[in-house]
């Protein structure tokens, strides 16, 4: 899938792509077999009906797991947004290539290869507080980016992103989308002092007054106010779905760049799970707003999909339990009257 026109876009968005009800009442039918009482493994139960409903099948698995790194520089950093500067995200690129990187440890820790998409770094998103972040054809580029970086066979999908400046991009993407001003949704990222976020909020404001005439499509949101990265990480999502991969987001910056998606078509991010809540303080109110209830909770805030792929062990032996575990028949073992 690539997205070579706005109706190409469109037309996923809206598919009707839904789990498979067989799949997810066979597992629920064999959670209450399993050597436990009902519930008793709690969350663990959710996870593995939700992947048998995506997976399609009774006993799902992760045989082959992705996390994909999507890269992008925003023109927003020319108004001291971040603590660091541009050219630290192409020296993180090749950071994750050398296998230097926090997510390059983590993504092995969880069983999962991983992939880097750098897009564009040498040529930055024009500054969206006074002109579209992208051109039409550029978005356009972005979001099938982030489509050819899944195929069929993948078990599982893990999103994460670095780009300086991406954390003003994502607090805009949630103001346009949900309402409220800069200082609703800004937070320190990297660790901007005082003086730093004052200037982050100033550049959201003035980024939603800026677009304020614009159509209030996920496409026109993605595009005015988000990044490469992020328009790359909505199209992974939306090709995830038409070929039924479970999705695992990362912080705030991977749950921004759906919010329009879910904005437009709720069900386009059902396939979706949030690896966690991050330190980030507008999280955990986007969090709630896209229905998502996090995995994890452990103060992350780098990116990079860390959280997430920490998460993705969780997932493990949420599917390992459902898999592995006897029956009571199998067992010997009496059940519930």
């Amino acid at each position: 899938m690539t997205f070579a026109t706005l109706a190409e876009f469109e037309a996923a968005l809206s598919a009707a792509i839904v789990p498979d009800e067989a799949a997810i009442a066979a597992a629920r039918t064999r959670q209450g077999q399993l050597t436990k009482p009902p519930g008793s493994l709690g969350r663990l139960e959710e996870i593995a009906v939700f992947f048998a409903g995506w997976q399609r099948r009774a006993r799902p698995n992760i045989a082959r797991g992705r996390v994909v790194v999507f890269a992008g520089n925003h023109g927003v950093v020319a108004h001291g947004v971040s603590a660091f500067p541009a050219a630290v995200t192409a020296q993180m690129v090749a950071n994750f290539e050398r296998g230097g990187a926090a997510i390059n440890a983590l993504a092995q820790a969880a069983g999962l290869e991983l992939k880097v998409v750098a897009l564009d770094l040498d040529r930055p998103t024009a500054d969206f507080t006074v002109a579209s972040a992208m051109t039409e054809t550029e978005c356009l580029a972005a979001l099938s980016a982030g489509a050819e970086s899944v195929e069929a066979g993948l078990d599982l999908l893990v999103v994460g992103e670095m780009g300086i400046g991406n954390t003003t991009a994502a607090a805009a993407l949630c103001a346009r989308t949900l309402g409220g001003d800069g200082a609703v949704w800004v937070g320190p990222g990297t660790g901007v002092d005082d003086a730093g976020i004052a200037r982050k909020v100033a550049a959201v404001d003035r980024a939603i007054a800026c677009h304020a005439d614009a159509p209030m499509t996920a496409f026109e949101t993605l595009r005015r106010v988000g990044g490469r990265e992020i328009s790359a990480i909505a199209g992974a999502v939306l090709r995830a779905r038409e070929l039924r991969v479970p999705v695992l987001l990362d912080g705030v910056i991977c749950c921004a760049a759906v919010a329009p998606l879910a904005a437009a078509a709720p069900a386009s991010i059902g396939h979706c799970l949030a690896g966690h809540c991050s330190a980030e303080p507008g999280h955990r109110r986007l969090l709630a707003a896209l229905g998502l209830e996090p995995i994890l909770h452990l103060d992350m805030r780098l990116g990079e999909a860390s959280g997430a792929a920490v998460a993705a062990n969780i997932i493990r032996s949420a599917l390992a339990a459902h898999d592995g575990m006897a029956t009571f028949a199998e067992a010997g073992v009496s059940g519930a009257e």
